[in-house]
C-alpha cells in the first residue's frame, strides 16, 4: 500500500510541476519577464512552502533544532542533488544571465549571515526581521533589474487569450498538487523506509529535508527538460535565498530558536562550501555535467558523514 501511495504521489508531484512551470512560462512571455525572474520569485517562493511549514511547525512546538537543520539540510540538497541534476539532464546549458555578476552572491550573503547570528547560539525576534529585510531587499533588487533587462521579441500565438482567471487557478493547482505530492511522497517513503527498519533519525534529518526538497527537485527537472535553464538556476538560488531568510526568519518569529553549532560544524560547514562551489561554477560559468559530478560528490560526503553519526 505505501509503495502505490508513492507511486501516485510522485505523479500528482511531476504533474503539478509541469502545470506550475508551464503557467510561470505564460506569465513570462505575456509581459515579457525573463524566466529568470519568475523562477527566483514565484516559483522559488511556492516551491519553498514545505520547508516553511515544516520548520514552522518545529519552531512552535520548541523543536528549534529540527527547524534549523531542516533548512540546512534542503540548502545543501537543493544545490547538490537538484543543480547537480539539471547539469546531468539538459542537453543544453547556456544561460542567458550572468548569474555570477548578478545572483549568486545573493545565496551567499544570507547564508554568511546566518553563521553569525548563531555564534551566540540564538537566532532572535530581532534575528528573524533582519532576515526577512534581506529577503526583501532581494526581491526589491530583482524588480529593479527586471525593468532594466531589455526583453527580446516574443510571438504569442493569438489563438490563445491570456486571462488571469485561468492562469492563477491553475498556478494554484499546480502548486497545490506540488506541496502535497511532496507531503505523500515523503510519508510513503518515511513508511517504506520503517518497514525496512532504518532508524527515526535517518529518516527524520535525511528524509524530511529530501521531502521539502523535492519540489525543488522536480520543478527544476521540469525547466531543465523544457529547456528552461535559466528558470531552474533561478528556482534553485531563489528557494536558497527563501530558505535562510523567509523560512528561517517566519520560525524565529514564532519563537526565538536555540543551536549549539559545534553540533553541527560538518553540516554547516557543507552548506557553506556548496554555496561557494555555487558561485565558483556561477563565476566561471561551468555549466556542465563535469561541474554536476563534483556536486554529487558533495553530496555523497554529506550523507555518508550524516549516516555514520546515527
Amino acid at each position: 500500500m505505501d509503495f502505490i501511495q508513492f507511486v501516485v504521489a510522485m505523479g500528482v508531484l511531476i504533474w503539478g510541476a509541469d502545470v506550475l512551470v508551464n503557467q510561470s512560462e505564460r506569465i513570462a512571455l505575456q509581459f515579457n519577464i525573463p524566466e529568470f525572474i519568475i523562477g527566483a520569485t514565484l516559483i522559488a517562493l511556492g516551491t519553498s512552502l514545505p520547508e516553511m511549514a515544516a520548520s514552522i511547525a518545529a519552531s512552535y512546538n520548541g523543536r528549534s533544532q529540527i527547524a534549523i537543520a531542516n533548512v540546512i539540510g534542503s540548502n545543501i540538497l537543493n544545490i547538490t542533488l537538484v543543480l547537480a541534476t539539471v547539469f546531468m539532464i539538459a542537453k543544453k546549458i547556456n544561460p542567458n544571465r550572468d548569474f555570477f555578476a548578478k545572483d549568486s552572491t545573493w545565496a551567499l550573503v544570507p547564508v554568511l549571515v546566518f553563521i553569525l547570528m548563531i555564534l551566540d547560539g540564538v537566532i532572535s525576534r530581532f534575528d528573524a526581521i533582519l532576515l526577512l529585510l534581506l529577503m526583501g531587499a532581494y526581491l526589491i533588487f530583482l524588480l529593479q533589474d527586471a525593468k532594466s533587462l531589455l526583453a527580446d521579441e516574443v510571438e504569442i500565438d493569438e489563438k490563445e487569450v491570456f486571462s488571469w482567471g485561468r492562469i492563477i487557478p491553475m498556478l494554484f493547482l499546480g502548486l497545490t498538487f506540488v506541496i502535497l505530492g511532496a507531503h505523500f511522497t515523503i510519508e510513503s517513503a518515511s513508511s517504506i523506509a520503517k518497514s525496512f527498519g532504518i532508524s527515526e533519525w535517518v529518516i527524520g534529518i535525511i528524509m524530511v529535508s529530501l521531502g521539502t526538497s523535492l519540489p525543488e527537485l522536480t520543478v527544476s527537472i521540469t525547466a531543465a527538460l523544457k529547456g528552461k535553464v535559466d528558470m531552474a538556476i533561478g528556482n534553485i538560488i531563489g528557494s536558497n535565498m527563501a530558505n535562510t531568510t523567509v523560512v528561517l526568519g517566519a520560525a524565529a518569529l514564532v519563537k526565538p530558536m536555540t543551536i549549539n553549532a559545534n553540533n553541527y560544524i560538518f553540516d554547516i560547514a557543507t552548506m557553506l562550501v556548496a554555496t561557494l562551489i555555487l558561485v565558483f561554477i556561477t563565476a566561471n560559468k561551468l555549466y556542465s555535467k563535469p561541474a554536476g559530478i563534483s556536486l554529487f560528490i558533495i553530496l555523497g560526503l554529506f550523507l555518508n558523514n550524516t549516516i555514520q553519526h546515527i
